[in-house]
């Protein structure tokens, strides 16, 4: 092959190893070869023939089929498990852990600097088996139960017209009517139609609703799609700061930012007042179709001990003591 010259392959063109200068070369070799030395008739069929992931590198694909570079991000990055690490933990649970769990650990961060410490998370609210059924029940409903539909058809009786009959009872030949807005005339009234408006509520069981939180907590978790940080403090209001955040740490396209408290900080409320892609949201709003609509979820340690509280409660709540009264007020 050091003089230039493209020999002709051996056996047919399926095969999959062809001869050049006596040596075998594979497809992709040959195919640059070809394109050295002009050869048209033998570009043309390999281009048939050859896969796109069989080309060399210096053969890019054609400017319709390449992805604008906004498109085409970095792979992210996958974080070390915190376990053994040897960081202090900053953070334990509160609640008592079954003796068959262990707790799942996972890194303490700030908006300030990356990493702090450990935190423990309690393993019935972040460790639990994922569940897509209750997943997809608990949206059905969340979409569902403010939804009210406004479709209204008018009766016969509201039908404008049709108060004479419009042909004698018999005699005439013709079928019996007594009015010509009848459901079964044109432009008469309709029979059975909507009636709205019609609201689509109805209430999914509480254990379902909480069985969904831990469930959307845990696949989270587990994605590496939950951070826990230690507050909302950040040094300045600028929105591009959270911007640049968000990109360096690759939480990705969406964040969402939950805490205990309604009253957070000044500078993230300035910096999140004009951005669509960053929310706040207090922890007593949470919800599964909130988190799954976002790609990452910060959570603060008092959110963390909040959620652990509320959730843990209804696996040992007396049943017959619910429903209350003032649910958020009579809650523990």
């Amino acid at each position: 092959m050091g003089d230039g010259v493209l020999r002709s392959p051996v056996g047919m063109w399926g095969s999959h190893q062809w001869v050049l200068d006596g040596s075998r070369s594979q497809p992709g070799q040959l195919y640059s070869l070809a394109r050295k030395c002009n050869q048209e008739p033998l570009i043309k069929h390999l281009e048939h023939f050859l896969f796109l992931s069989t080309l060399p590198e210096d053969v890019g694909l054609p400017s319709n089929l390449k992805l604008p570079p906004n498109l085409i991000s970095t792979a992210k990055r996958e974080r070390p498990s915190p376990v053994g690490s040897g960081l202090p933990v900053l953070r334990k649970c509160e609640i008592e852990i079954p003796p068959q769990l262990s707790a799942k650990q996972a890194w303490l961060e700030s908006l300030k600097d990356d990493t702090l410490g450990l935190v423990e998370l309690h393993p019935d609210v972040f460790a639990v088996p994922p569940r897509l059924d209750i997943l997809h029940e608990v949206i059905v409903w969340q979409r569902n139960f403010k939804r009210i539909s406004h479709a209204k058809v008018k009766t016969r009786a509201e039908v404008r017209g049709g108060g004479r009959k419009p042909w004698q009872q018999k005699g005439s030949g013709r079928a019996r009517h007594g009015s010509i807005r009848s459901p079964l005339w044109r432009g008469g009234g309709i029979a059975h139609g909507p009636r709205g408006p019609t609201s689509y509520y109805y209430m999914l069981p509480m254990k379902v609703r909480v069985l969904g939180l831990k469930v959307a907590l845990s696949t989270k978790l587990a994605q590496d799609y939950l951070h826990i940080i230690d507050s909302l403090e950040i040094p300045t209001p600028e929105p591009q700061y959270l911007l640049d955040l968000a990109k360096q740490r690759q939480w990705g396209e969406s964040v969402l930012i939950v805490d205990v408290h309604e009253d957070m900080p000044e500078n993230i409320l300035k910096a999140t007042a004009n951005l669509k892609t960053i929310n706040l949201m207090p922890v007593i709003g949470l919800n599964v179709y909130s988190m799954l609509k976002h790609e990452t979820v910060l959570l603060t340690v008092d959110a963390v001990n909040f959620l652990e509280k509320k959730l843990l409660w209804h696996d040992h709540r007396y049943s017959p003591l619910y429903p209350f009264r003032l649910p958020y007020n009579d809650f523990p």
